[in-house]
């Protein structure tokens, strides 16, 4: 009796759950990711697709694209879940006793001691003016109006 497609490619299941760690995933999800691979390849096999070199051989890259396809997805999913809600709510009471205005003070001040032409870049930029724009107009180059932005967005960052 012929082996199906589907015996054949899961011949190969602890291989398929290693490659899957690899991608920094724990082994439980691992294995949900390989068995939504399974599904997947039934509905593809199912279409009258082939996933096989010949009777054999599997196509290890269509099933490797396809992991990593399913694990991309599974991860933008669930993003979201990997906060509790007890600390979602933390970080919201937290917020609500901030004094905006000393912040905003403290900002203005700190871009007052900065060198003026970080203080101006950072005001220009903040302001709404695309970097490339700016660029064109002063012919200062990209990458230096991006830095200096990017250096004074830091600072202050770390300010606040």
């Amino acid at each position: 009796m012929e082996k199906s497609v589907l015996e054949i490619i899961s011949e190969r299941h602890k291989e398929w759950i290693y490659l899957v760690q690899c991608f920094g995933c724990n082994k439980d999800t691992a294995q949900d990711i390989v068995q939504d691979m399974y599904i997947k390849m039934h509905k593809i096999i199912s279409n009258g697709s082939n996933v096989m070199y010949n009777e054999t051989e599997i196509n290890s890259y269509y099933i490797l694209k396809t992991l990593k396809s399913i694990f991309i997805d599974h991860t933008r999913k669930n993003k979201a879940i990997h906060t509790p809600v007890e600390e979602q709510t933390e970080k919201i009471q937290d917020f609500s006793s901030v004094d905006y205005q000393a912040k905003y003070d403290i900002v203005l001040e700190e871009l007052k001691n900065l060198y003026w032409f970080d203080r101006k870049v950072f005001e220009i930029i903040n302001t709404g003016e695309k970097i490339s724009d700016l660029s064109r107009k002063t012919t200062i180059p990209y990458y230096t109006l991006y830095n200096t932005y990017k250096k004074v967005y830091e600072h202050l960052k770390k300010i606040l």
